[in-house]
């Protein structure tokens, strides 16, 4: 059989990677080796599945193991495993090339990072392998897929290239062969030919892993190093809280540790333990379509399935851990598992516990919980929309900011406890930013009134709100929507004589302003809720806003232009003027500028867009020149 040997580029993003890598000054360089031995155990129980499900494939999974040797004189370790091994293809599409988004942004901040978050990043991104460049001259590594007859040969010294050479006696599974730097104490570098040292690693970061992890040496029996006892399957009260982090490391590739962890088991019918973690930072990944989804799937103690979407929703799509369910087929596939009543049953009891936690965080450790919500908060609130089931569930964990406190996110709960005597509603509002929406005029009668407003600046807050409706029976009401009507009946009645005075006044300057701008707005009214500015603009209380039609049309929907309502402030000098103007002379042509300048304000000062900032930008400059 013929060797074809060829010297290949990394892709750029790689090479800076591993430029930082060959460079390392982080001090957690044992890294490398819970990496090497993660992903051979990966290997392992991918070959193990695929046995199960292929029978025509003849493979020997009677001892499946990982294997870890050293030659100290070569400055040499190796770590193998006969696993799935890879094919050239899959050597060069996954070492070769960081075959995953967001490389970009893994650079920025490991370049920006101090040490302590650079550790953490090395395994956050997924990238575990190039870490071997910490503590290697020259990485090699020889490969056969299982089912194939051709193995494959890489090596690298980390620079700009690396050699793959196909070859013809590689046995089955991996073989990772890393010629260490010499050993520097200063440099936290320590011999890992070292066998205590190794033994610590193991044990330390891999003790749990299902297959046993062996140290062979020349004068003695090979030594399992690893315990392999499966931590869910085993009581609570008999896990110490640094194996529960050891194990968040390995199955999120994670270096920091994990906020929350939910050690749970079900029993009944179906029966399953599962063991999760709430990490304490989003991944990188967490708003990408390709990012990885859900927990690990195995069936008693048999890994079955990576990133298992039907265990996990989506908006929990930052949960981290494993579901070993008992009474699954083992060769399940992915589309007949969205189906599977058992999942289902599990599904729902993961969600409800995971919630419950976020919930109980919230009261018994708040600076946990704000941890939490910050990270994780925009995306759980996906779940308004997508799990109607768990609505008021949701809800109860979700924190907003409003106008209560600058500083300090408020609850449903608390905001519905310090509502007003008389209150019936709710009240919010969505924009930007909170700047925005502080300096809104649509927020002038609520801040005179001292009503508080809940300021909602994420996008999913302009969905969730019309979706959900209602909270604790009090509905949700939008301040940029319908009529505001906030005086007490004793106001109401002697503000009565000097509205209806106005409506008469005004009659027919709303009428002309009706028609002079006819093409962007369905109806001019006098205002309830202006208290220092000229206008504002409102929606009908079942309007679409202005940000969700902008939304819908970013993601291809068609929909029609919604026409809003132009509130005026009958009090302020520039309405009272206009009136004047337009008793004065009615056929005034520069009415109708003075019109279209007024609805252009009201737009810019609820952050909207003009729909032709020039034209507004010259009228204003003409009508300005007149006045001097």
């Amino acid at each position: 059989m013929s060797s074809r040997t060829e010297t290949l580029e990394f892709q750029a993003e790689t090479r800076q990677l591993l430029q930082l890598m060959v460079h390392s000054i982080y001090s957690h360089k044992d890294v490398f080796l819970r990496e090497l031995v993660s992903n051979a155990s990966d290997a392992l129980d991918k070959l193990r599945l695929e046995s199960l499900v292929d029978k025509d494939l003849d493979v020997d999974t009677s001892d499946l193991h990982v294997e870890i040797s050293t030659d100290p004189e070569a400055r040499t370790l190796t770590v193998r495993d006969n696993g799935i091994g890879m094919s050239r293809e899959d050597v060069v599409s996954l070492i070769g090339t960081i075959a995953r988004s967001g490389t970009a942004e893994l650079l920025r901040k490991l370049k920006e990072s101090k040490e302590a978050a650079s550790q953490e990043l090395i395994g956050q991104f997924g990238v575990g392998f190039y870490s071997t460049f910490m503590v290697a001259d020259k990485v090699n590594l020889v490969t056969r897929r299982a089912g194939q007859a051709e193995g494959t040969r890489w090596e690298s010294t980390g620079e700009g290239t690396y050699v793959v050479e196909t070859v013809d006696d590689a046995p089955q599974g991996t073989t990772v062969t890393v010629h260490l730097k010499p050993a520097d104490s200063d440099d936290n570098l320590h011999d890992y030919t070292d066998h205590a040292k190794i033994r610590e690693i193991v044990k330390k970061y891999s003790d749990f892993i299902a297959w046993p992890i062996r140290l062979v040496t020349a004068d003695a029996e090979p030594a399992t190093l690893n315990s392999m006892k499966a931590l869910w399957a085993r009581p609570r009260d008999e896990v110490a809280e640094e194996e529960y982090r050891d194990f968040y490391r390995h199955v999120s590739h994670d270096w920091a540790d994990p906020l929350e962890t939910i050690h749970m088991r079900g029993e009944g019918v179906f029966e399953y333990e599962a063991l999760l973690f709430i990490p304490s930072h989003a991944p990188f990944d967490l708003y990408m379509a390709d990012g990885r989804r859900g927990v690990q799937l195995y069936v008693k103690r048999v890994f079955v399935m990576d990133d298992c979407a039907a265990l996990m929703p989506s908006y929990l799509r930052f949960v981290k851990g494993v579901v070993d369910a008992h009474d699954l087929s083992l060769n399940i596939s992915r589309e007949i598992l969205q189906q599977d009543r058992q999942i289902q049953v599990v599904r729902r009891r993961l969600v409800r516990k995971v919630l419950a936690t976020v919930k109980e965080m919230r009261t018994a450790h708040a600076e946990r919980y704000r941890s939490f919500w910050s990270e994780f908060g925009r995306v759980v609130k996906e779940g308004l929309l997508e799990d109607p089931d768990n609505t008021a569930a949701i809800l109860d964990i979700v924190s907003v900011e409003s106008t209560h406190d600058a500083a300090e996110p408020t609850t449903l709960h608390d905001y519905v406890a310090r509502m007003k005597e008389g209150q019936g509603e709710i009240y919010y509002a969505t924009g930007e930013s909170r700047a925005t929406l502080e300096n809104s005029p649509h927020m002038e009668a609520f801040r005179a009134k001292g009503y508080e407003v809940l300021l909602l600046t994420d996008p999913v807050d302009e969905v969730w709100v019309e979706r959900v409706g209602e909270f604790d029976g009090k509905p949700l009401r939008s301040i940029a929507k319908g009529q505001v009507d906030l005086d007490t009946e004793q106001e109401r009645e002697e503000a009565g004589t000097e509205r209806e005075r106005q409506a008469k006044e005004y009659a027919d300057l709303l009428t002309f302003l009706g028609g002079a701008l006819a093409d962007t707005v369905k109806e001019v009214r006098l205002s309830s809720r202006l208290t220092t500015s000229p206008a504002c603009i409102v929606g009908d209380a079942h309007d679409i806003t202005p940000t969700l039609e902008k939304m819908y049309r970013a993601m291809g929907q068609e929909v029609p232009a919604v026409k809003r309502i132009l509130e005026l402030n009958p009090t302020h000098p520039l309405v009272t003027g206009l009136r004047t103007a337009y008793e004065r002379d009615a056929a005034d042509p520069a009415l109708a500028e003075t019109a279209e300048l007024l609805y252009g304000m009201a737009l810019l000062a609820e952050g909207g867009d003009l729909a032709d900032p020039a034209r507004f930008a010259r009228v204003l400059a003409d009508r300005l020149a007149r006045t001097l």
